[in-house]
């Protein structure tokens, strides 16, 4: 049975920096939207309060997330162990997309690694905290981050990363606007 808590205690984040991998979830209001569920790694999630947490954001396929939010808020952070003791945490809240070149970057971003190819940090106010069991979760073996993102990032410049923001980026799957697609209309 799972157990609740309105904020983050140390425990909790105590396991949260050992986590490799975190998935992200949001969803449009429409019933005819598509749900959005993402695994992260990169070293990129933080605890940046008993009830704040973020994670910083690089260029990818989509930006999901970004209109997710915008429009509803509603986001849901899931981090599982894959080692000896197993155990799940949720992190229920209200999100935002933070983008460079605003006041709340220069809040946030001192916090995160931030890239070449970092498009904008997710920051989240969390209400509700779930842990449950993990039994029935396999344990697998960290090796190390891949490079590949860095890789692709570098070969495609400032203006290609740009470029391929303004092709890939400014709507959902749904078309909903992300905040990136604000900023630059």
């Amino acid at each position: 049975m799972g157990k609740f808590s309105n904020s983050i205690s140390p425990a909790h984040q105590e396991f949260i920096k050992q986590q490799h991998i975190f998935f992200v979830a949001t969803a449009p209001l429409s019933t005819e939207g598509h749900i959005n569920l993402s695994p992260k790694g990169m070293d990129a999630f933080r605890v940046l309060g008993e009830n704040k947490v973020g994670y910083m954001d690089v260029i990818s396929s989509g930006n999901e997330t970004s209109a997710h939010t915008l429009e509803n808020g509603r986001i849901t952070f899931m981090l599982c162990s894959f080692d000896k003791t197993p155990n799940i945490l949720r992190l229920y809240g209200k999100g935002f997309a933070v983008l460079p070149n605003t006041p709340e970057w220069d809040l946030y971003a001192p916090h995160f690694t931030i890239y070449p190819s970092t498009r904008q940090l997710i920051v989240a106010d969390i209400h509700l905290v779930q842990t449950s069991c993990g039994f029935g979760i396999p344990m697998y073996d960290y090796i190390e981050e891949r490079d590949i993102h860095f890789k692709w990032a570098e070969q495609k410049g400032e203006e290609g990363l740009q470029e391929y923001i303004k092709e890939n980026n400014l709507k959902s799957l749904d078309g909903l606007p992300t905040d990136i697609g604000l900023k630059d209309s």
